[in-house]
């Protein structure tokens, strides 16, 4: 997938913390753009490496692998790039900023937009190939659905911008039309349970995103 970006290009959509097989299928079929396996512990929606290779293998090359992270080490980090032909990395925790750079692939640096100045300081901070831009998920470290003011995240140049936190079929189409952005990123918003995606929703998400 190229990352070139014009207001001719629908938005891409991401669904992130995608746990099983048959969710990731779905994701696929629902027209989703980028999927997102979470390898944080902490996580509800964990996938183990043994897991995430199953996942992937019903991925089509066409469709980004997203590895995500919450503070692990760069070593660890390029094991899991390698081992799944990952497409992207995308940094969720309080990861140094010299970590978004000397990977092969993009890095997407998560930010949590408490207030109208931190999406700013974080592109002031990291050099990263794309910010995504969430609510205060406090320990969570996302898939929380913590919204924000989209009008804070104004500042992120729109190829760059990456929309999170609490977007769902019935606000995307507003998030996309106030900020066309890179993409836009559901978790919880798309899901039956934590770490449980809903055919319908995700399909419902990606057609009114593209519309948008």
């Amino acid at each position: 997938m190229s990352m070139m970006h014009s207001e001719r290009c629908p938005v891409r959509v991401k669904i992130c913390g995608v746990t099983t097989v048959e969710d990731a299928r779905a994701a696929v079929d629902a027209g989703a753009d980028m999927i997102g396996l979470n390898f944080y512990p902490g996580s509800r929606r964990f996938v183990t490496l043994e897991r995430a290779r199953e996942i992937v293998a019903v991925i089509p090359r066409s469709v980004w692998r997203v590895g995500v992270f919450v503070d692990a080490e760069r070593a660890q980090i390029e094991h899991v790039r390698r081992e799944l032909a990952l497409d992207a990395i995308q940094l969720h925790g309080d990861e140094e900023p010299s970590l978004c750079r000397g990977f092969d692939v993009p890095v997407i640096r998560a930010v949590h937009l408490r207030e109208a100045g931190d999406a700013a300081r974080a592109l002031a901070a990291y050099d990263a190939d794309l910010v995504l831009c969430e609510g205060d998920a406090g320990a969570a470290h996302g898939g929380a659905g913590a919204r924000f003011d989209w009008e804070w995240a104004r500042v992120v140049p729109s190829e760059k911008l990456v929309v999170a936190g609490g977007i769902t079929p019935e606000n995307v189409a507003a998030a996309v039309r106030a900020l066309r952005p890179f993409a836009v990123d559901a978790a919880s918003g798309v899901e039956i349970a934590p770490g449980v995606k809903d055919p319908a929703r995700m399909a419902a998400l990606v057609a009114h995103a593209k519309a948008a």
